[in-house]
């Protein structure tokens, strides 16, 4: 037994002689000629390391499937949820611009007869909407212009819209010959209807800027037969 032990350990002594004496030569040969293995050298560390990596990386893994324990993993939560998007429906909200067709109809009641005529879009309607239009229509209606109440002027009213066309409808009825009459309030003439006590519309002319016999007239009541007499008096003595 003894033996054994002394030739294993003449053996073992043997070859780390060897690997010194082997190891030293190489050193004494890097340093006499440097470039000669530094290729072989580098590539071999590559590999090593590359080696050493690829051991680091599969006991890593192991070690996390040691730690799972077998169990089923639950499916990754998506890292983005897909938006929801939300079309917001936007009404059309039409105005009457310039290029907007405007159409009048007008109708006389007593003949019962309707005329079309294509007109401009009257400037005051652009840019409306159809409330604000109705509204416009509305006050038009309140106060006409005087060549409308002249042609008997009744109503108004809004038959179509859309940012395209705009269609309005007049309506006219002849009047009955209205008389009325000429007096005197505060030196100031004032017009009265026919039944001499609705007041129809007062004026800045006065009494006595008028020749004295229209003065006299006046202060008794003169009497006018229609509006045509009734405006020439007033184009005639209105300052």
């Amino acid at each position: 037994m003894k033996l054994v032990k002394r030739i294993s350990l003449f053996m073992t002594l043997s070859i780390v002689m060897l690997g010194l004496g082997g190891w030293g030569a190489l050193k004494a040969e890097e340093f006499f000629y440097p470039h000669r293995y530094r290729h072989s050298l580098e590539q071999a560390g590559t590999e090593t390391e590359d080696r050493f990596r690829q051991s680091v990386s599969q006991l890593a893994d192991a070690v996390a499937s040691a730690g799972k324990g077998g169990a089923d993993e639950p499916e990754p939560e998506p890292a983005f949820e897909q938006e929801q998007v939300i079309e917001t429906a936007v009404a059309d909200y039409a105005v009457v611009t310039a290029d907007t067709l405007y159409l009048v109809e007008q109708v006389d009641l007593d003949k019962g007869t309707v005329t079309e005529s294509e007109e401009t879009i009257p400037v005051m309607y652009i840019g409306l909407s159809r409330e604000e239009l109705l509204e416009a229509l509305s006050a038009y209606e309140e106060n006409p212009p005087l060549t409308e109440l002249e042609q008997g002027f009744e109503t108004i009213e809004l038959t179509a819209f859309s940012k395209d066309r705009v269609a309005v409808c007049k309506y006219y009825k002849e009047k009955a010959p209205q008389g009325f009459y000429l007096m005197v309030a505060d030196h100031f003439i004032v017009v009265y209807e026919e039944d001499r006590s609705t007041l129809y519309m007062n004026t800045d002319i006065l009494l006595e800027r008028l020749p004295d016999t229209l003065q006299r007239e006046i202060m008794e009541g003169k009497h006018v037969s229609g509006e045509e007499e009734l405006y020439l008096f007033l184009e005639s003595y209105s300052s």
